[in-house]
């Protein structure tokens, strides 16, 4: 369980690769990278924003099958070729009004640091880099591309009293 008042929560930033996908990723022929994607991740991720809870992605990739697959979710907050992440999670903060406390960041690298190290809640997998668990919250039982999303959006939802709360769950 994540340790931490998730009552307060009002928005989870994910980081893609290595989070929301596997950390192997394959090369298309072209020398595009293609990600896998965690369908229970998705459904978590889509019915988190009907209840209200903002879901950003916060990505050094700049795919587009990424985009896509978020917009396609509902994700508005996609930043993507973010060389220095903290510039974009500033600006996130600043358009929304949201304070450091409020934010759950999930990250698995290096690129990740800084903003774990100032988020309220700092979130990973369990395959992360050890830097990045020693700054961590909570770390899932689950490994990157493997049901992180899902694990943390439902225990924000239920400690919220949103998860199952309503017909939307049941339903794209």
């Amino acid at each position: 369980m994540i340790n931490y008042d998730l009552t307060k929560i009002r928005a989870v930033v994910f980081d893609v690769d290595g989070v929301l996908s596997a950390e192997t990723i394959p090369l298309h022929p072209n020398g595009e990278p293609m990600r896998t994607v965690n369908i229970k991740d998705g459904y978590a991720i889509q019915l988190a924003q009907k209840c209200g809870l903002r879901i950003v992605i916060l990505t050094g990739g700049k795919t587009e099958s990424v985009r896509m697959r978020y917009e396609n979710l509902g994700v508005e907050d996609i930043y993507m070729g973010c060389a220095v992440k903290i510039k974009e999670y500033d600006k996130f903060l600043q358009r929304y009004g949201l304070a450091d406390e409020e934010i759950i960041y999930v990250g698995d690298d290096i690129p990740d640091y800084e903003i774990m190290k100032r988020c309220g809640c700092a979130c990973c997998p369990s395959d992360a880099c050890p830097d990045i668990k020693a700054i961590s919250r909570y770390v899932s039982q689950c490994a990157g591309g493997h049901g992180v999303g899902r694990d943390i959006i439902e225990q924000v939802l239920r400690a919220q009293g949103k998860w199952l709360s309503s017909e939307t769950a049941f339903g794209w």
